[in-house]
């Protein structure tokens, strides 16, 4: 475009400053996100053939760290956080940790800083092993509480 800056235009030709353009992607990010809770709190994944089946779980008999987590979601979307918690607890952490992280991306942004995660070895290491650690413990006899 002649005479604009290039670097003067935001998310589809919003100008940068206005803070509609500053938050279309984590409305749009939040749009998707609700669009899916939406879906699974309508097709209760507890009703056999709505959702595939978890295929480390029917050939090996092994809870993997996300088995559980539609039924979780579908009862964390109807508000049953004990049900939520007991058929996939990390999911249910993953859940709260997304809406903490895309309230603080909202203000941000709607005051013009970026969001900035900067996640070294060691945190993403700590969230693998917890990952590992849960799903572990799930399998063994005393972690029966915690199948889905």
């Amino acid at each position: 475009m002649r005479g604009v800056n290039a670097d003067s235009q935001g998310t589809r030709g919003m100008p940068a400053g206005t803070v509609a353009g500053r938050l279309a992607v984590p409305a749009g990010l939040l749009a998707a996100v609700v669009g899916a809770f939406a879906y699974v709190g309508a097709v209760d994944p507890n009703e056999p053939g709505h959702y595939p089946v978890c295929p480390l779980l029917r050939l090996t008999g092994i809870y993997c760290p996300g088995c559980g987590g539609l039924r979780s979601a579908h009862a964390f979307v109807h508000g049953d956080l004990v049900t939520a918690l007991h058929d996939n607890a990390a999911a249910v952490l993953g859940y709260l940790g997304f809406a903490v992280l895309w309230t603080v991306w909202v203000v941000r942004a709607a005051r013009g800083r970026p969001l900035r995660i900067d996640l070294g070895p060691v945190h993403l290491w700590t969230l693998g092993v917890s990952l590992l650690v849960f799903a572990v413990v799930r399998n063994l006899p005393f972690g029966g509480w915690l199948h889905p």
